[in-house]
């Protein structure tokens, strides 16, 4: 093996972390309060109707969504800390095994006002108990503040799976209160250029137990030969080279299960594009606006990613390799938890936090620049991966098997990177996602590699 990198020690967690314990509870307070301001601020606008409807099979009534909420954190954060873990989800209404989303638009569900003071009545209980948590002496989930962490990104991740649900919204479009102004930008590189990453012995994933998830630990050797990746994410324009070329028609860019599953979908671009006369337009939210080539197709499945890169004639990386090419700084010998470093991301760095309701140009964000010379490997859009959402070597199921491992095998693929959609709070270079290959409504687009 040739380029050989050391194996690297990091954490996912800043140095800075509260020294007592009163301060890592109002720490921790401070960080409940306003997201759950954000989670009411993203459905102030929506009528009832609007919160009951189950606007797509694929998701839930959004009202279900509030209400599960208040539940996983009155579970957790209350029952689950007396003793041995009694439930990993709360049984009745809000219970995702017992309900399938495709089920819950025919729950009896209650109104927004009996869903906010559950949600008040559970949050002052939280508080009282986290005034008094003794992070030394209570059990493992307290340990660094853990659980809280746990139960902030997991309402954090449903921020996103509303976001998704508003972006399939049927009637009147969703029309945020207010959004951010996205930067302007401009493309670091030309359309399709790539990165050398040289290849060695990396360090991937974590130990750090105050935040990241099972499914991320334990930290553990990878052995990748050199490689290449894009600079970018890939672009509107260059995707719409690909239709252009035939890509929806053409059977030698397509594996047989890709083909399989567009014969199916009938589908000829990616979601919530729209031709007329030969003009093409997408739509976020309330927006509706020509094409910009110059942001990244989203809305894409891993089928679809995955014919593009074969027309381009490259591949899609490996989980590994995205990591490496957004955490491994060759200079220095180490990892990073950022792509940019250590410091936790702020707008400056990366197009997260749900508050633009859109991508940004590529090269937007030229401080989110990692060691290798990639942009935007976090915000935007999720990355699709070639790899399957398996445990890591060592993996160990905590504090419930029902987050990750149940999920385990080759039905989904792993994507990377966060999007726009998903708070900074809940992304990290060693996060994971996972979904079908089949699915389009998450915020998911794609960055190519290729042998060296």
């Amino acid at each position: 093996m040739t380029d050989v990198a050391p194996l690297i020690e990091h954490s996912t967690r800043p140095a800075s972390e509260p020294s007592t314990p009163a301060s890592l509870a109002a720490a921790l307070a401070a960080e409940l309060a306003p997201a759950r301001a954000h989670t009411l601020e993203l459905v102030a606008p929506l009528s009832t109707a609007d919160l009951h409807e189950q606007h797509d099979p694929l998701m839930s009534p959004i009202i279900w969504d509030l209400g599960h909420i208040a539940h996983f954190e009155e579970l957790w954060l209350t029952r689950n800390l007396d003793g041995p873990i009694e439930f990993v989800e709360m049984p009745g209404l809000y219970n995702p095994f017992e309900h399938p989303r495709r089920e819950r638009g025919t729950l009896a569900l209650p109104g927004l006002a009996e869903v906010r003071r559950a949600m008040e009545a559970i949050r002052g209980r939280v508080l009282e108990r986290l005034a008094r948590a003794d992070f030394s002496r209570g059990p493992a989930l307290l340990t660094g503040g853990y659980v809280y962490r746990m139960v902030l990104q997991h309402e954090y991740q449903h921020c996103e799976t509303i976001l998704q649900t508003l972006q399939l919204k049927r009637g009147a479009p969703y029309a945020p209160a207010s959004r951010c102004r996205l930067p302007a930008g401009s493309p670091p590189a030309p359309e399709g250029a790539m990165v050398r990453v040289p290849g060695g012995e990396i360090a991937i994933g974590t130990d750090d137990h105050t935040a990241a998830y099972d499914n991320e630990r334990p930290r553990h050797p990878v052995a990748l030969e050199p490689y290449w990746m894009d600079v970018t994410p890939v672009t509107n324009g260059a995707y719409l080279a690909f239709i252009d070329a035939g890509g929806y028609r053409r059977r030698e860019w397509w594996s047989d299960a890709g083909w399989r599953w567009l014969t199916g979908a009938a589908v000829s671009a990616p979601k919530h594009w729209e031709s007329s006369h030969g003009e093409w337009t997408t739509r976020t939210m309330d927006l509706v606006r020509p094409l910009d080539p110059a942001r990244p197709v989203c809305h894409v499945s891993y089928w679809e990613a995955e014919a593009y890169a074969r027309f381009a004639g490259k591949r899609l990386p490996t989980e590994s390799e995205w990591e490496a090419a957004a955490a491994w700084d060759p200079a220095s010998g180490t990892v990073r938890p950022y792509p940019w470093g250590d410091e936790p991301p702020t707008p400056e760095h990366a197009n997260l936090g749900q508050r633009a309701f859109d991508t940004a140009p590529v090269g937007a964000y030229p401080r989110g620049r990692s060691a290798v010379g990639c942009y935007g490997m976090l915000g935007d859009v999720w990355e699709w991966t070639s790899s399957d959402f398996t445990g890591y070597p060592g993996f160990a199921s905590w504090p419930y098997r029902e987050y990750s491992e149940v999920f385990f095998g080759g039905e989904y693929k792993v994507l990377r990177g966060g999007s726009w959609a998903t708070q900074p709070g809940a992304v990290r270079n060693t996060f994971r996602n996972w979904d079908y290959p089949i699915r389009r409504q998450i915020f998911s687009g794609f960055r190519c590699a290729r042998d060296a």
